[in-house]
């Protein structure tokens, strides 16, 4: 079975980078004689998911932030705003996340308020908060993420527009989600954008995330499902043949299926049920929403709060 699948992750490979025949040839000899090994692919017992499980992670004194991740980061930091860098593919992303909330307001029965208090979780340099920054029915954004360095580049980017600038505007923390106090209000907006995949304890994430939504308050974002194809697309074509993205970046055996995502919302008192919207990478064309494609690698989830 598990070779069947690894078969079916190459031929999966091999269509979806026909753009670079020459460079995907010469690469998948090496990569069937020594990236399929055990150590390299995922296994059937890695498969099963960490989102539910009981085993209890050491506390190392970061709460959710995994250490070796701001590691990984603070080295991108440098080309975090380089639209053809290592992060061009949250930057084409970006265009599908405001549609995506949007129609998350549009869905509701009651009207949202009508200037939106965002906090955005894991913002790193600041991609997503600086364009909700700029929405005419935004009131203030708040970003806030463990990583010192890239940080420091969302606000020397935040500089170059005035708008940002505007007291109240845009505002950068550089802590984890753990240290940030309640505000009594809560937010309309929380978003966590390619983020849950990055933590070390993603339910504890989740819980603190919505515990800083307001009743009738969103908590958005996206990941990746825990799949073949997705091992395939994301760290196989991605980082290791076409370096579309460095390499470590994702770990698959951090992904999380959009079913095991919905179950859990369901145990949480005062949720209504998810909304998910799966997307795919199209070369050429950027993100595309794909129905079903959930079930495969990248979707965006959403999820609102009861009203009181």
């Amino acid at each position: 079975m598990a070779s069947r699948r690894a078969a079916s992750a190459l031929r999966t490979l091999e269509t979806a980078s026909t753009a670079h025949p020459r460079l995907v040839r010469t690469k998948l000899w090496s990569f069937r004689q020594s990236s399929l090994s055990a150590t390299h692919r995922p296994s059937a017992a890695s498969s099963s998911s960490r989102f539910f499980s009981t085993t209890s992670v050491p506390n190392n004194g970061h709460g959710s932030v995994d250490p070796t991740e701001v590691s990984h980061f603070n080295a991108l930091a440098s080309s975090w705003w380089d639209p053809h860098g290592p992060s061009r593919l949250l930057h084409l992303m970006n265009q599908m996340r405001h549609p995506f909330i949007q129609r998350c307001l549009a869905s509701q029965s009651s009207p949202p308020p009508s200037r939106l208090r965002y906090l955005d979780v894991g913002c790193g340099g600041g991609i997503f908060a600086e364009s909700a920054a700029r929405q005419p029915t935004t009131a203030s954004v708040l970003g806030i993420d463990p990583t010192p360095e890239v940080l420091a580049v969302a606000e020397a980017h935040k500089r170059q527009d005035p708008l940002l600038m505007e007291d109240g505007r845009l505002t950068y923390k550089n802590i984890p989600i753990e240290q940030l106090p309640l505000d009594g209000e809560g937010f309309d907006v929380v978003s966590c954008f390619e983020v849950v995949e990055h933590v070390a304890t993603p339910t504890e994430f989740l819980q603190q995330l919505i515990a800083h939504v307001r009743p009738g308050g969103w908590l958005v974002g996206s990941t990746i499902a825990r799949t073949w194809t997705s091992w395939a697309t994301t760290i196989v074509a991605a980082e290791d043949i076409l370096r579309m993205v460095p390499k470590g970046t994702h770990d698959w055996n951090k992904y999380i299926n959009d079913d095991e995502l919905s179950r859990w919302f369901a145990t949480q008192a005062g949720l209504e049920s998810p909304r998910i919207m799966g997307v795919m990478y199209v070369p050429g064309l950027g993100w595309k929403e794909v129905p079903r494609s959930e079930k495969f690698g990248n979707y965006f989830f959403a999820v609102r709060k009861a009203e009181v």
